[in-house]
């Protein structure tokens, strides 16, 4: 078990909170005490529940001295991002024109966190509505890396990604519309998965309720399994909730990764990767070949870059939302946000349909591909780090806000299931993320190669140099 409290898995914490060795109430005091610490070079919360969080615990610890039977995540310390409802908290999307909405109820994602016992510590930051793939927004300000504060955390799951990196808690709960969970993953050397479109249930229904994710974050693989396990399940109230029994993602990390068949991309046929990203990625996937893996390099796996069939349906969904503070009050939103929610609420209706039928041409094109191969590798981000207050990293300003994300956003339009994990550091000394993609419905694979690596190449425990 590792030393430091902020370099503790959440297996461990739980581990020593089931074991007695530590009160519930221990775990949110050392939680909301790194929260005080970091918080002023990280800017990671937009609200901390410090008493309310002390409360349940001292209830929770007066359950486990009861005998009361305990969840599978009793008494950790986790927490929420600010897209996502906590029943009587602020929910405000990182906007100026939600910042005294108060959310009525939890949404179905944190009934389950509740139920498996869980304890929210706060809230975390976005991007205005996860359009951003940075972590700022005017009504937060910018989110910090806390592997060099001058940078990024990425977005738009920011300050869960900066908060769990930093020790705050060892898991955290965001979304993945276009990257959002994998971009501050790969960021922050996280581990972040995207399950299968529909694994967790999104209820309420969100902006962009046909590509939107709820996703876990953590240092460790089987943490990130862990929390999954506890969020997936059928929900009769998401209209594309999956009707399946869950697999058991824990039992994946145990199996041997051999002979899965993996490709390697290493710019999908039109990213243009930084030398020092392609110079840790690419040995990271060379590295599955030393589990008895097939590792075949591919060029253009599925054509031309779908980025405006994401881009149609992303920020259209998102203008439907904020169309009516665009119209009466602009001022109040993110400058960059206004200027693409603009563009895609002025595109004829014939040419959006056009972009939603092209959808489905493109995921067939990427199902047959994955006809071939178990697994799809790449490099999660083009560069290895953003600096603060940057919207779109020099050289791909030709780019929107998320898709400079090159490899990410595809993976939106065809719901499968889709990772980022730590694959190294560059010279500079920032994380580089190696982007996993599973065939539909198939994050067993995922886990399995995830966890083979995560041994093969471990990267816990390592903090960043707060």
């Amino acid at each position: 078990m590792t030393g430091k409290p902020e370099e503790r898995t959440a297996i461990e914490l739980l581990e020593l909170i089931a074991s007695g060795e530590m009160s519930v109430c221990a775990a949110v005091e050392a939680s909301l005490a790194r929260l005080h610490d970091v918080e002023p070079a990280l800017n990671a919360f937009v609200t901390v529940r410090a008493d309310e969080a002390l409360r349940e615990a001292r209830d929770a610890d007066a359950r486990r001295a009861r005998g009361a039977p305990l969840g599978p995540l009793f008494g950790l310390p986790v927490s929420v991002k600010d897209l996502i409802a906590v029943g009587g908290m602020p929910l405000t999307f990182g906007s100026r024109s939600m910042a005294h909405n108060v959310a009525a109820a939890d949404a179905a994602s944190i009934e389950r966190l509740r139920r498996a016992g869980a304890i929210i510590v706060g809230k975390t930051t976005t991007s205005e509505y996860g359009c951003k793939a940075v972590g700022d927004s005017p009504l937060t300000g910018s989110t910090r890396n806390p592997w060099n504060i001058a940078m990024t955390a990425g977005g738009s799951s920011a300050g869960a990604a900066a908060s769990v990196a930093a020790g705050v808690t060892a898991l955290a709960v965001g979304t993945d519309g276009g990257g959002s969970i994998r971009i501050p993953a790969a960021m922050t050397g996280l581990f972040g998965v995207k399950a299968q479109f529909g694994r967790v249930p999104a209820f309420p229904i969100p902006a962009t309720p046909s590509l939107a994710h709820v996703c876990p974050i953590g240092r460790s693989v089987r943490d990130v399994a862990l929390l999954l396990q506890v969020l997936a399940g059928y929900d009769a109230r998401d209209p594309a909730s999956v009707p399946q029994s869950v697999p058991d993602f824990l039992d994946a990390c145990e199996r041997e990764a051999r002979a899965l068949r993996i490709a390697w991309s290493p710019t999908f046929g039109y990213a243009p990767v930084a030398r020092d990203v392609l110079a840790v990625a690419e040995p990271a996937a060379r590295a599955f070949a030393e589990l008895g893996c097939e590792v075949d390099e591919v060029d253009a796996p599925f054509g031309d870059d779908s980025a405006d069939l994401w881009t149609a349906e992303f920020y259209a969904g998102i203008g439907a939302r904020l169309g009516p503070v665009l119209r009466s009050d602009r001022g109040a939103l993110d400058p960059d946000v206004a200027a693409v929610v603009e563009q895609a609420l002025a595109m004829p209706i014939e040419a959006y349909h056009r972009a939603v039928i092209g959808r489905y041409a493109f995921r067939e094109r990427v199902r047959q591909f994955f006809e071939r191969y178990d697994l799809l590798l790449s490099p999660t981000l083009p560069v290895a780090g953003v600096e603060a207050g940057v919207a779109i990293p020099p050289g791909l300003a030709d780019r929107n806000l998320v898709t400079w994300c090159c490899y990410t956003y595809p993976f939106n339009l065809t719901g499968q299931p889709a990772a980022s994990m730590p694959a190294g550091f560059t010279a500079a000394g920032l994380p580089v993320g190696l982007q996993v993609v599973a065939r539909p419905y198939d994050e067993e694979s995922l886990f399995t190669a995830a966890a083979a690596f995560e041994a093969l190449r471990p990267w816990t425990p390592c903090a960043p140099p707060l």
